[in-house]
């Protein structure tokens, strides 16, 4: 098995440090197998707009020009920790990180599995329509890369995108907007043993806020959570400053926005109650818009007619996480969804990958493309 050019591409890949926004090595590596395959490539600019290495690697094959073309993507980056990682497969055909760190089958299980498909599709020669590749950047970072990239270039109306963790022959076709949220809470030092009187506790305020703040899943398709408080510098000073964090996940972009005004008058509320002195500036961001593919159209309708030929369930299913999918189909309106790749554990160093499951994924992605 460790013959297998699969896993020699993935083990590649896995070896090469690739935390998001310093993809640098890998796109340039990248860059090469795609230009030895035939294709038409660039990088976009979105490196200089991020603040990361690398931008989007884009490349495009000539095919069968009866036929309509098919976008596959995937991501360059890794989550933490990202650097120094070795794999190892066993006997049994499942692949282990060998260190300390992540796997990356996340996303190099679909990055490998892509060039897996175009390697056997040029040494066959055969009829396969027009392909478009896009390698993002920054994916991890709520899509930061493709969220830059410019979706006018594209030629195909449909897309396959691989990163979605889970039993292989499943495709998520309904994701969540995702808005994150800051809120920075304004008091008064002073000494907490001889003047507590005179300070202002922004911490307290804080304190106060997340109380007001409602977690967890707030209604049947939403869900908002405080990740990070930051505040204080001793513990016999009354702390003036106080940072929270958090985000708004929900499958109806509208609801999200109507959480993030909630969220706001809430914690006015809570703050007003406490100490009128307090003031706080409330700040938020939307990184990643809802979308929903019908389950007949016809990206959806090819999956899983792809998937019956190889006696997998072809079951859409809806993920609470965001992909690059999320900025196709919002910022191109292109036909998307997310194909399970091989991936499991994700986001842990106990992250795996089969070599087996692997390899009916290229299965998968040469029907697509054929």
């Amino acid at each position: 098995m460790e013959n297998s050019r699969l896993y020699k591409t993935f083990s590649k890949l896995v070896s090469i440090d690739s935390p998001s926004f310093g993809e640098r090595t890998v796109c340039d590596w990248l860059k090469n197998e795609l230009i030895g395959l035939g294709f038409d490539i660039f990088e976009d600019e979105t490196a200089e707009k991020i603040g990361g290495s690398t931008g989007n690697l884009y490349g495009f094959l000539k095919g069968d020009p009866t036929l309509e073309p098919i976008l596959l993507c995937a991501h360059m980056d890794t989550v933490e920790p990202s650097c120094g990682k070795e794999c190892v497969l066993d006997d049994g055909g499942v692949i282990t990180s060998k260190t300390d760190t992540v796997l990356g089958a996340d996303d190099f299980a679909g990055v490998a599995e892509i060039l897996e498909v175009l390697y056997k599709l040029e040494e066959k020669g055969k009829k396969h329509r027009p392909i478009e590749i896009l390698f993002t950047a920054a994916e991890e970072a709520y899509g930061a890369g493709a969220s830059h990239f410019d979706t006018s270039i594209l030629k195909s109306k449909q897309a396959f995108v691989f990163d979605l963790a889970g039993e292989i022959g499943y495709a998520a076709n309904k994701a969540p907007s995702v808005i994150t949220f800051e809120v920075v809470f304004f008091g008064k030092a002073a000494h907490a043993g001889f003047a507590f009187k005179e300070g202002i506790h922004a911490v307290r305020a804080a304190s106060a806020a997340v109380l007001a703040i409602p977690m967890g899943q707030i209604d049947h398709e939403t869900t908002c959570n405080v990740g990070k408080i930051e505040g204080g510098g001793a513990t016999n000073i009354i702390p003036d400053k106080c940072i929270v964090t958090g985000e708004i996940r929900s499958f109806s972009h509208e609801k999200a926005l109507y959480w993030v005004e909630e969220i706001k008058n809430k914690i006015q509320s809570a703050v007003d109650e406490l100490d009128k002195n307090i003031k706080f500036e409330f700040t938020f961001k939307e990184h990643i818009k809802a979308y929903e593919t019908p389950e007949d159209s016809p990206a959806s309708l090819r999956f899983k007619k792809a998937c019956k030929e190889l006696s997998l369930q072809g079951k859409l299913v809806k993920t609470f996480g965001g992909s690059d999918n999320n900025h196709l189909v919002n910022n191109a309106g292109i036909d998307g969804i997310v194909v399970a790749n091989a991936m499991y554990d994700c986001h842990s160093i106990r992250e795996y990958t089969r070599l087996q499951d692997m390899e009916k994924v290229t299965q998968l992605i040469m029907l697509l493309c054929e």
